[in-house]
């Protein structure tokens, strides 16, 4: 194909090389599906009708630390585009700089909020000057996979949703100035709810909107504010996200299928928000935070109830919409790739365990400090503060009385005297009693980042660990040594190696850690933990932090992706809060929990 003119939107129909064109198009995020799996989950994109892959780019992972900026193995955002193209894939990259997504602060670095007066999502100039220099890194890469240059990406969106935030006027065309003047040449794009079109719209991009149920209002306004140009639902949600404590949400597929049967009627393009969820590994899990008492935080899974699951399987919605897309198709669809194999593994008995306090010697060195600092503050990481994971408070106290968090954690913590458990303060429970007792004892609060809120207009307020003063009495506590849990892999590789594990036989303390081996006798396959008689925490697979699990539900299991396991032994470490059961279970099948039709 010659590339003389990309897509364009100077019609009521996009074209391509001056040929009408209707993207079908559908999300997969190259940072939630391991690397070994990208090329099977766009294939079965491809085999499904679809011609667009849209991604977003998330700065947090690709800047850690300021200045610090990581472009391989599972963020090589160029071998994905590279992937996508040779696949035959057109691509729509939504790089930010903020992306919502259901990720820890939308996609930005804690770092930024080191900065006292940052205000997120502005023409501040601590933020505008941290995005010029994310986009030199990260646009110059993304510029030779222009549909002009020969790639595969065929149009840009411009930030994301900013109609619902819309705190500052110039802010959207700094952004698209940022992306224009770093070489991006093809065509732009905003994307937002009804409500959002009003304020989210650039001069120089089409908007485009984004629903589930179908929404005759949002597209005639669409229409209205752009009239003669093509309509497009950048986001068609295929299914919802869900909260820790809730129930697992689900949307039929037949009502998923009338609404995108209408929108191809109604002569629009579609892209499918998401065709395939993938999984927030790791601490990345944003939370919720709209109409909502407090913030609630999002679970491990992004299976989204997609058309592709978790774990890459094919669902209902998958073989009506393969059925739908073929009619717009001028030759037949690609054969339907075959599905991975799964294995539900013996179970693994725990062999050892480490207590949290014996683990403290392999984190960084502890800050003394006489009032407590908040995890983005402390001086970590080459003074790029804490970002995931939990910190550890401690100071002596010489009496009992009524411990009271004054609304100042972020967002959970376990209380701890002399390391017996006291309880747990968080949103909901804010005072503890702690009980008197001989001399001077020590106090510790294990305060974990449960995921910053990714949506909404509180993003400066993210600050997580002790935020503000604790009172113990109505007196405020003072002179804390702080430590930073965020169990990066240099920690996990640390403990792996550590001579302090202790038989499981002996009574194991909590929290702790709980190290276990599964054996796999064959070519390994995906599979999905259970932790029946655990209670929360945290698993790691040969080093690999898979997420969080916590009893309350509504998510029972834990993806774990075979190219993630070898052959022979394979390291499974388990942190755990407060009870543990002794063994690690398999399932070749997921658990996401009592469901409830998304409303």
């Amino acid at each position: 194909m010659s590339r003389v003119e990309g897509l364009r939107a100077n019609s009521s129909q996009f074209t391509l090389e001056g040929e009408p064109f209707r993207i079908l198009g559908g999300s997969i995020h190259y940072f939630r599906v391991p690397r070994a799996y990208w090329e099977d989950r766009l294939l079965k994109m491809r085999a499904c009708g679809l011609n667009t892959l849209t991604t977003y780019v998330p700065w947090n992972l690709h800047e850690p630390e300021r200045g610090a900026f990581n472009f391989q193995d599972q963020l090589d955002l160029e071998g994905y585009l590279r992937l996508a193209a040779s696949l035959g894939l057109w691509v729509i990259l939504r790089p930010g700089p903020y992306i919502c997504a259901e990720w820890d602060l939308g996609g930005l670095p804690s770092w930024l909020l080191r900065d006292k007066n940052m205000t997120l999502r502005t023409t501040y100039p601590g933020f505008t000057e941290a995005v010029e220099s994310f986009f030199n890194q990260l646009i110059v890469r993304v510029v030779p996979h222009q549909y002009s240059k020969g790639g595969p990406i065929i149009a840009v969106q411009v930030e994301n949703e900013y109609g619902s935030y819309a705190k500052d006027a110039e802010y959207m065309p700094f952004i698209k100035e940022a992306l224009l003047s770093s070489g991006i040449t093809e065509l732009l794009l905003t994307s937002d709810n009804q409500d959002g079109l009003k304020l989210g719209g650039v001069k120089g991009a089409l908007e485009t909107i984004n629903f589930q149920k179908l929404n005759p209002n949002g597209i005639k306004y669409l229409d209205g504010i752009q009239p003669q140009k093509p309509k497009m639902v950048m986001e068609y949600w295929s299914g919802w996200f869900d909260l820790w404590g809730d129930l697992h949400h689900v949307f039929t597929a037949e009502d998923m299928l009338a609404v995108v049967t209408e929108i191809l009627k109604l002569n629009m393009s579609v892209n499918l928000y998401m065709f395939h969820g993938g999984t927030n590994f790791g601490f990345m899990n944003g939370a919720f935070a709209m109409g909502t008492a407090a913030p609630k935080p999002m679970v491990t899974s992004y299976d989204y109830d997609a058309p592709l699951s978790e774990a890459g399987d094919y669902t209902t919605k998958y073989h009506l919409l393969r059925n739908l897309f073929s009619h717009y198709s001028t030759k037949p669809l690609p054969e339907v790739p075959s599905l991975q194999e799964r294995r539900a593994y013996q179970p693994v008995v725990i062999q050892q365990h480490l207590s949290l306090w014996d683990s403290l010697h392999f984190t960084d060195k502890p800050l003394k400090s006489e009032k407590s600092v908040n995890m983005e503050n402390l001086p970590v990481n080459n003074n790029n503060g804490q970002s995931y994971g939990y910190t550890l408070y401690e100071t002596s106290i010489t009496h009992g009385g009524t411990l009271n968090s004054k609304k100042n954690i972020r967002d959970r913590a376990l209380v701890f005297v002399d390391r017996h458990f006291v309880g747990v303060l968080d949103y909901k429970v804010l005072e503890l009693a702690v009980l008197d007792g001989k001399g001077e004892r020590t106090l510790s609060l294990l305060v974990e980042n449960c995921g910053r809120v990714n949506y909404g207009k509180a993003l400066d307020e993210q600050h997580k660990g002790l935020v503000g003063d604790i009172e113990l009495n109505k007196r405020p506590l003072r002179d804390f040594i702080i430590h930073s849990l965020d169990m990066m892999p240099g920690f996990v590789n640390r403990l792996k190696s550590s001579g302090h594990w202790k038989s499981f036989r002996q009574q194991p303390s909590f929290p702790g850690f709980f190290q276990g081996r599964l054996y796999v006798d064959g070519p390994p396959r995906d599979t999905f933990i259970r932790l029946p008689g655990w209670s929360k925490g945290v698993v790691f697979v040969n080093g690999k932090n898979l997420g969080r699990y916590w009893s309350i539900g509504p998510q029972q299991t834990l993806y774990v992706p075979g190219p993630w396991l070898h052959k022979g032994n394979n390291q499974i470490i388990v942190f755990e809060e407060q009870e543990a059961d002794g063994k690690i279970q398999f399932s070749s099948s997921p658990d996401y929990g009592m469901t409830v039709d998304v409303q």
